[in-house]
């Protein structure tokens, strides 16, 4: 990568080929340096699986360009699927895909709770985490590419992924054939405060446009905060069910399909029990898997940070919310929230609490390193093509087309018919028309 010092070999284990319906998978381990100014330095793992379909045989297959998949986050590992269905079925048609699992997730080296104590304290913790953002996201890509392909190779980035992704043009475009990206135009500059301060304002528009399609919903979100501020309910882990923990399952409100799961979730609600009306199991269990943090920590922990070049971020989120108090658990018309993180996750989810100090240390931090080139960008020649959802409330759109506009040559295609889980809504039809974008032969 561009300014830092190479390694000449990175080590790699090739697993077992496996055949399942349609898809034949791969699994790849790289040994790559944790911090990739240092390549002779310590070493951790990334993994990363192998799709491609058994519509090619074996010597098709070897023909068939690359693909790496980059996926939402932070701390978001990669797609375990059984079958080659939406926007990979798509691609498999044309390119073999390496799906990443980032480094700290999946079967990379795990970076949580149980594992981060073993670095020492909250400092030295917290110094480990500078290097799990996308620049050494995109560094550890390039390796494997220059290991695995040789030659450029075409990314496609969902949310986060497409932060990398403008990461990877900035730093490392040579390694690029084609950039595809949907719902992950970031800001390019400025400080988080400008992302927040836009969605706080899409959260609560999109907050509006649910309780007018399920009205009777309004009353039962009152209800189950009033419920949980008077009675001790209890999520399956143990802990008790806040109102600011209820508020995050407005993480529904960011998808097509998902909005209406969240009025399937609301009518399980209540349950006549001997001791009066209480919270059901399958509530209380559907609330804590869309709540807890057990499974991608990284995400509380380094969401802030990605926004992050040369300052702070202070808690953005929770400072900035200072100037949305209808967001406030007391308002009296409760609204739910989108992905903002805030310093109280780490006192109320279990999964974050021994993880507490480290976030406030990364949240503090004011030495984080460029996370894009605008002069780069601004003569790029690599294909690029994004899908900006107008609608989307966790990538805003003007923010998006602000970069999208700095980015030479990027076609921006601006649509209303999805919101930030669009690929999961008509994946096949969302990746064909990006890559027609870039100029792919029809």
């Amino acid at each position: 990568m561009s300014g830092q010092p190479e390694a000449d070999v990175v080590p790699h284990h090739r697993g077992t080929t496996h055949l399942m319906h349609g898809a034949r998978t791969t699994g790849h381990h790289f040994t790559v340096p944790l911090d990739h100014s240092m390549p002779d330095g310590e070493t951790i793992t990334v993994f990363a699986r192998e799709y491609s379909s058994l519509d090619h045989d074996d010597d098709d297959v070897a023909g068939l360009p690359w693909l790496l998949f980059l996926q939402g986050g932070p701390g978001g590992r990669g797609a375990r699927v059984t079958q080659l269905g939406g926007w990979m079925k798509a691609a498999a048609k044309h390119f073999r895909i390496l799906m990443l699992d980032q480094r700290g997730t999946g079967l990379s080296t795990p970076a949580d709770a149980k594992t981060l104590p073993v670095r020492g304290d909250a400092g030295a913790q917290a110094e480990y985490l500078t290097h799990f953002r996308a620049d050494s996201i995109v560094a550890d890509a390039e390796l494997i590419r220059r290991q695995l392909v040789g030659a450029p190779w075409t990314v496609f980035g969902q949310s986060f992924g497409g932060f990398c992704a403008l990461t990877y043009l900035s730093f490392a475009p040579e390694g690029m054939d084609r950039a595809l990206i949907t719902g992950g135009l970031a800001p390019l500059d400025g400080s988080p405060d400008r992302v927040y301060t836009a969605t706080y304002q899409l959260v609560e528009a999109r907050n509006r446009e649910y309780f007018a399609r399920y009205p009777g919903d309004r009353d039962i979100v009152t209800r189950i905060a009033r419920h949980v501020a008077a009675v001790d309910e209890r999520l399956p882990t143990g802990e008790q069910l806040t109102v600011e923990r209820l508020q995050m399952i407005g993480s529904f409100l960011g998808g097509n399909t998902r909005v209406d799961a969240l009025h399937y979730l609301l009518e399980d609600a209540f349950i006549t029990t001997p001791d009066g009306e209480r919270l059901s199991d399958v509530f209380l269990d559907a609330v804590w898997a869309q709540v807890s943090r057990s499974s991608n920590p990284l995400y509380a922990l380094m969401h802030e940070s990605i926004y992050c070049q040369g300052a702070a971020s202070g808690w953005s989120a929770d400072r900035v919310l200072a100037d949305y108090p209808q967001f406030l658990p007391t308002a009296d018309e409760l609204l739910l929230t989108g992905e903002m993180v805030y310093p109280w996750y780490f006192q109320q989810d279990p999964a974050l609490v021994p993880l507490r100090e480290t976030a406030d240390l990364l949240a503090a931090r004011t030495d984080w390193g460029s996370l894009y080139d605008a002069d780069q960008l601004a003569r790029n020649t690599v294909p690029a093509a994004a899908a900006v959802y107008q609608e989307d409330i966790y990538v805003d759109h003007d923010l998006s087309m602000e970069t999208a506009r700095a980015v030479n040559g990027l076609q921006a295609w601006k649509t209303a018919d999805f919101h930030h889980d669009g690929i999961s809504d008509d994946g096949e039809g969302i990746f064909n028309r990006l890559l027609r974008l870039t100029g792919w032969p029809a």
